[in-house]
């Protein structure tokens, strides 16, 4: 399958690395950064293009590695050209747009999947047959942490990062997100949020650097969830179930606990889970299936970090209406 790349910052350059190891070709990369976009591509022999218009030609599907806000716009775009997308989470900031990515889908009949990788991770994938299986009874909790840190250099970097137009949000919005949608994944329907949020570590940005929630399911089950960029030097998404009848725990991406399993075994390195997300996409647009990650899963985690902003704002629950 050959992809082009649009945006050719530092996820882009992710994703270029992750085609080379595929059985996939990168034909073009994209920016309007057209300098950048040349370094990329030359570097795996692509060409490069100012606008997406100039790469359309062979290309049988795009990655949207943009600044969060611009994620919609750009895959609509490369959907009603007739191309397979997969894009960044998370899928935009605002349910408008992805509503309208969601139409844009349904409507073109073309293959669109939401980067959540660590879905991928062997420990997790394992935790989730556990839960499906009922080897765990009834899901009564689960507790997510993303304490991350990152430094002021970070936010000051690229104009968009910390910013409410573009960023939409900041350590749930950006990095959090990928644990809660695990939590999401693991527990079903997010019915109501309470949560706080705090900017407490960094300057000159419009969102948190912090965020807590406790989150309701519509099985009754309960979520704790922390998403941080200032938990100094920073630490490994952790991840607990909890079930009537056992327990699951990741932790530094490893399965260290899951109740009835003696011996864990080996276990695959979490940097194949990303490439398993990649293969995944390819096979769903080339059998004509839909992915393993879906614009609706996309949407349910976008929906509930919406959810934490609002609650926290408010100082008060807020309930989930699905559309």
């Amino acid at each position: 399958m050959r992809f082009a790349i649009v945006g050719a910052g530092a996820i882009g350059t992710v994703h270029a690395r992750l085609l080379s190891s595929l059985d996939a070709e990168l034909v073009a990369v994209v920016d309007t950064d057209l300098e950048r976009a040349q370094q990329l591509a030359d570097q795996y022999g692509a060409r490069a293009g100012a606008d997406m218009d100039s790469v359309y030609s062979d290309v049988d599907a795009v990655s949207i590695c943009l600044p969060s806000a611009l994620h919609a716009d750009a895959a609509i775009e490369a959907l009603y050209a007739g191309k397979h997308v997969l894009v960044e989470k998370p899928v935009d900031i605002t349910l408008a747009a992805a509503d309208r990515l969601i139409a844009a889908q349904q409507e073109t009949g073309r293959t669109v999947s939401v980067i959540s990788q660590r879905r991928f991770q062997e420990p997790v994938t394992r935790i989730k047959q556990a839960v499906d299986a009922g080897t765990l009874g009834r899901i009564t909790s689960g507790i997510v942490e993303s304490a991350f840190y990152r430094p002021q250099s970070y936010y000051d970097g690229d104009g968009w990062r910390g910013t409410l137009a573009i960023d939409g949000g900041g350590a749930l919005m950006n990095q959090g997100i990928h644990a809660l949608d695990l939590l999401v994944w693991m527990l079903g329907r997010p019915i109501s949020v309470s949560a706080q949020t705090g900017q407490l570590a960094h300057e000159n940005i419009e969102v948190e650097d912090v965020a807590a929630a406790t989150i309701t399911f519509e099985s009754g089950a309960i979520g704790l969830l922390l998403a941080s960029t200032a938990a100094y030097p920073g630490r490994p998404v952790r991840l607990s179930i909890h079930g009537d009848r056992g327990t699951a725990v990741m932790d530094d991406d490893r399965l260290t606990v899951l109740t009835g399993t003696d011996e864990l075994g080996e276990q695959s390195p979490t940097s194949v889970a990303h490439l398993a997300q990649y293969r995944d996409f390819i096979a769903a647009a080339q059998e004509g299936r839909p992915p393993a990650v879906t614009l609706a899963d996309g949407r349910r985690s976008l929906a509930t970090v919406l959810a934490v902003y609002e609650s926290a704002r408010a100082g008060r629950p807020v309930e989930l209406k699905e559309a």
